[in-house]
């Protein structure tokens, strides 16, 4: 994809702080980047643990990999350069939400570390919280799982490309937070990342 930066534009900083937000929300930003493979329970989780956080009267908001495909990049395929596009927009998306005092919880396959790495240096660079979660299934769960049908195709040549079968996934090398779906509950998962969030200082414990 063509690089086309602007040379004519300058980064206008606010006076409200981070501080300031969470003095207002009660609790500070964070991205949560869920990542693995399709079926391994990243949406599922997501869901649980967005209404577990509203139910605490935290603010929360999911970014979801097949939701972001329907706007924001509705113009990307899946090819290697449309992937880590795909990344990059979510990345910033989410780096704003952060920015504004959301927990912002982000669903997405993101196969490669490199595009995971340079999500999280953004966040890092701009002083935010970001942990990588590791939704870690065996692939022959998340076949059996197939909610989509998308393994049973690409078993049968109708996809190219599919993350797990014709396409690498690289597992995170250290993740703040490891979750193997495969032996715990969804509610046991999400209440897993709520306890992350307390021992990252995003939220206070009960």
């Amino acid at each position: 994809m063509a690089d086309q930066r602007p040379t004519n534009i300058v980064w206008h900083d606010g006076e409200i702080t981070g501080d300031d937000r969470a003095k207002v929300l009660g609790h500070r930003g964070c991205t949560l980047w869920l990542t693995g493979l399709s079926g391994s329970g990243k949406s599922t989780i997501g869901v649980a643990l967005e209404n577990a956080l509203i139910g605490r009267g935290v603010l929360a908001y999911r970014l979801d990999g097949d939701n972001v495909r329907h706007g924001l990049n509705a113009n990307l395929g899946f090819s290697a350069d449309d992937r880590e596009e795909n990344i990059r927009r979510v990345g910033e998306v989410a780096k704003l939400f952060t920015d504004a005092g959301v927990i912002t919880i982000s669903s997405f396959i993101s196969p490669y570390q490199r595009d995971r790495d340079r999500v999280r240096k953004i966040h890092e660079d701009a002083g935010l919280i970001f942990l990588e979660v590791f939704i870690d299934t065996p692939i022959e769960v998340c076949e059996s799982r197939d909610p989509k049908g998308l393994y049973k195709k690409a078993r049968a040549g109708e996809i190219k490309g599919f993350t797990g079968i014709d396409d690498p996934y690289e597992q995170p090398a250290n993740p703040e937070v490891h979750l193997k779906t495969d032996q715990s509950t969804v509610e046991k998962s999400a209440q897993d990342l709520i306890d992350a969030l307390i021992e990252y200082s995003v939220l206070r414990g009960e």
